[in-house]
């Protein structure tokens, strides 16, 4: 969408240079360059077209500029909020690592995302009741000795 708004705002840029050198100066300096431009446009003129065809190119260029302005720092809005949100993380993020090393000096603090449960105190508990375990631990398989002729 934005390159489109920037296609045609190029365009009408070069559109409205493009009228504005088409119309006849108000000095005798037009006639020296090339003679009267109501020839070209036909008996009454080229004044009326040639400043209708200025006006609204100058409109839609200006609305064009307020156009991308807007669109512009409203896209800025959005990446600060966003690099607001990383900085934020990453302070957390820092933070929980610095209390981690105070902690245990021995390991490594790895940074995980908020709300992600990695630490066994998150994890639930075995209930007390329960047997540890309800089979017999296996007994190793005998093995066979190796024959002697």
């Amino acid at each position: 969408m934005i390159t489109f708004l920037y296609i045609l705002y190029v365009m009408v840029c070069l559109f409205l240079i493009l009228v504005v050198l088409l119309q006849a100066g108000k000095g005798g300096m037009g006639a020296a360059f090339g003679g009267s431009s109501q020839t070209v446009f036909g008996s009454s003129g080229a004044g009326n077209f040639l400043t209708r065809l200025t006006v609204v190119s100058a409109a839609l260029f200006m609305m064009l500029s307020a156009a991308l302005t807007y669109v512009s720092s409203s896209g800025e809005k959005s990446l600060e909020r966003a690099s607001e949100r990383v900085r934020e993380l990453e302070e957390a993020r820092s933070g929980k690592a610095k209390d981690d090393k105070k902690a245990e000096p021995g390991k490594a603090a790895t940074p995980t995302l908020p709300g992600a449960q990695s630490t066994p105190e998150s994890a639930p508990a075995a209930p007390a009741d329960a047997p540890a375990s309800t089979s017999a631990p296996a007994e190793p398989a005998p093995q066979d000795e190796p024959k002697t002729p």
